[in-house]
C-alpha cells in the first residue's frame, strides 16, 4: 500500500469519513503513465516532436502559466490557419524517441492501460479539433518499428473552460507505441485560426473500463453539411488514380451560390496526367482503403441524398457511390447511381440503400468520371451530402 493511501485511510478512520470518499481516493491510485503533467516533470514521457501538415502554422508553449488545469503549467498551442505548407491542416505527435516515425526502436509497452485521459480548453470556445488519438505511427507503411495499434476521436468542439476527455483503449494492442498522443486541426474548421490548451495527459490502467460497442449512428448523418461543420463525417482523401492530384482541383469552402448554408464543394477535373479518369472517395479515417478497423454503423440509413449542379449543365459523372472499399476491413456493402447528367441548377439525387448491409462503412461517398465523356473537362458542385 502506498504512503498516500495509508495516510488517507488513517484520516478516514479518525474523522469517520464516508466509505465513498475512500473509494474515490483509491480510484485515483490506478497505475498511470504520464505524457504531460507539468513542464519538466519527471513523470512526463514522449516528446511533442512530430509536427505535421502546415507545421509553420503552429506555435507551442509547453510552460504556459495561463490558467493551467492543475500544477504550475499547461501546454498552449496557437494555430494560424495560414496554410504555410499548403496542406490546410496541422497536427502534433508525441513520440519516443523524438522524431520517431517508425524508423527507430523505442516505443513503450503500454499493455494493461485501458484509457488515455486529458484535459483541454479553447481560448474562446468553439475551436474544433479534428481528432485526438493514440498510436498509428508507421501503420501500413514500410518501416521497421510501426505502432501496434491506433485509435482516435471524432471532431471535438472545445469550450472555454477545462473539460476532461477520455479515449477508450480496451481491446487494443498497446505492446509497442511510438506515438503516445496526437492531435490534428484543419483550416476549414477554424478559418480564423485557434488557440487551445492541454494539460494532465496520461494513460491509466482503469479495470472498470469496458470495450466500446460500435454505435449505430442516428440519422441524418452528414458527409458534408458546410465547410468546417462539426456535423461532417468522412474525409475526401481517396483521390483516384495515383495521378489525380495533377487532374483535380477541390474546394470544400466555395461560397458562390451554395445550395444551403454558407459553402458548397467545387470540383474541377481536367486530364493533365493522361490517365483519362479521376474520382474521390470520402473515407474514415483519411486514406483508409480497408486497412483500419474504423467503419461506421449506418444500418439505420434508408438512402443517401445529395445536391449537385454543373458549371454549364450537361456534365456527365459516371458514378456516385456509397461503400465498396475492399481490404482487410472491407465495407459491408455498396450502392451506386450513374451515369448522371448534371443540370446547371441545383438538383437532388438519391442513392437507395434499401436491402443493403450498411453496418460497416468506411467509404462514405464517392464519385468518378472520365475525359471520354467530358472531353473539355468538367466543373461541378456538391452540397448537403447526407444519410437519411
Amino acid at each position: 500500500m502506498s504512503k498516500k493511501i495509508l495516510i488517507l485511510s488513517v484520516v478516514c478512520l479518525l474523522f469517520a469519513v464516508p466509505l465513498a470518499f475512500t473509494q474515490e481516493a483509491a480510484i485515483e491510485e490506478y497505475e498511470s503513465f504520464a505524457i504531460y503533467i507539468d513542464k519538466g516533470s519527471r513523470e512526463n514521457h514522449y516528446i511533442p516532436s512530430g509536427w505535421m501538415g502546415d507545421y509553420g502554422d503552429v506555435k507551442m508553449n509547453d510552460q504556459s502559466l495561463n490558467n493551467p488545469h492543475s500544477g504550475k503549467t499547461c501546454i498552449q498551442f496557437v494555430y494560424s490557419a495560414k496554410k504555410s505548407q499548403g496542406q490546410g491542416w496541422a497536427g502534433v505527435y508525441w513520440q519516443f524517441p523524438a522524431n520517431n516515425w517508425g524508423t527507430k526502436k523505442g516505443g513503450y509497452d503500454l499493455t494493461g492501460m485501458t484509457k488515455l485521459t486529458f484535459w483541454a480548453r479553447g481560448e474562446k470556445g468553439g475551436e474544433i479539433i479534428q481528432k485526438f488519438g493514440v498510436g498509428g505511427i508507421g501503420l501500413n507503411k514500410d518501416v521497421p518499428y510501426p505502432d501496434s495499434s491506433i485509435t482516435e476521436t471524432e471532431p471535438i468542439e472545445l469550450t472555454d473552460v477545462w473539460k476532461k476527455y477520455t479515449i477508450n483503449l480496451t481491446g487494443l494492442d498497446l505492446s509497442y507505441i511510438n506515438g503516445g498522443f496526437f492531435w490534428t486541426i484543419t483550416a476549414d474548421s477554424n478559418p480564423d485560426g485557434a488557440t487551445f490548451y492541454l494539460d494532465d495527459i496520461k494513460f491509466v490502467a482503469d479495470p472498470t473500463m469496458k470495450p466500446e460497442a460500435k454505435k449505430r449512428e442516428a440519422m441524418p448523418f452528414y458527409v458534408y453539411s458546410d465547410r468546417g461543420s462539426i456535423s461532417n463525417h468522412f474525409i475526401p482523401s481517396g483521390w483516384m488514380p495515383a495521378t489525380a492530384s495533377q487532374d483535380l482541383k477541390y474546394n470544400q469552402g466555395w461560397k458562390e451560390n451554395p445550395y444551403l448554408g454558407d459553402t458548397c464543394i467545387r470540383i474541377a477535373y481536367n486530364d493533365n496526367s493522361g490517365t483519362r479518369w479521376a474520382g474521390i472517395y470520402w473515407q474514415h479515417p483519411a486514406n483508409n482503403w480497408g486497412t483500419q478497423d474504423a467503419g461506421y454503423d449506418l444500418s439505420a440509413a434508408e438512402k443517401l441524398t445529395f445536391w449537385a449542379r454543373g458549371e454549364k449543365g450537361g456534365e456527365r459523372i459516371e458514378e456516385f457511390k456509397v461503400g465498396g472499399i475492399m481490404g482487410e476491413f472491407s465495407d459491408s456493402d455498396s450502392a451506386s447511381i450513374g451515369p448522371v447528367i448534371l443540370n446547371k441548377e441545383w438538383t437532388q439525387y438519391t442513392i437507395d440503400l434499401g436491402g443493403k448491409d450498411m453496418s460497416y462503412i468506411i467509404g462514405g461517398f464517392c464519385w468518378a468520371t472520365n475525359i471520354d465523356v467530358n472531353p473539355e473537362g468538367v466543373t461541378f458542385y456538391l452540397d448537403e451530402i447526407k444519410y437519411e
